[in-house]
């Protein structure tokens, strides 16, 4: 069987340097306590992102989440496990808010892509190299 195409999530993945979000986001890591054991706190900062690159409502991340396996295997989610709700996914951006760390994560997210020499937009990962190319192009 041949290998499957990598696609702009599987790139995005690759190229982003996973730990240095772990780090930030370590400290919200809740102990253990009755119910659920709680998402990992980087599976839901993908999913954010992903709710942020595509304009995604928090319903429309859930049911994405649950429908299209390049955001399943993205975040980390394996096939049987279940997928954050709407009002989850709402509490955890909620409380990156309050902590003062959702403008930090994204933050870094644009440093490693600026990096890397890329941009992120909604729905699509550019090569910023092009961008800078076409512009160059254009001016003469």
């Amino acid at each position: 069987m041949p290998a499957a195409r990598e696609g702009r999530l599987d790139r995005l993945s690759a190229l982003v340097k996973w730990c240095r979000f772990e780090k930030v986001l370590a400290r919200l890591r809740p102990v253990d306590g009755p119910g659920r054991p709680a998402y990992d706190t980087l599976l839901m900062f993908k999913a954010l992102l992903l709710q942020s690159l595509y304009g995604l409502s928090d319903m429309e991340l859930e049911e994405a989440l649950a429908d299209r396996l390049s955001f399943r295997r993205f975040v980390g989610l394996g096939l049987e496990e279940t997928v954050p709700d709407h009002t989850t996914l709402n509490r955890f951006r909620n409380l990156l808010v309050e902590e003062k760390l959702l403008e930090k994560l994204f933050g870094e997210l644009d440093r490693q892509m600026d990096q890397a020499g890329l941009i992120l937009r909604r729905g699509t990962m550019l090569d910023a190299t092009v961008i800078e190319t076409m512009a160059a192009r254009l001016a003469t």
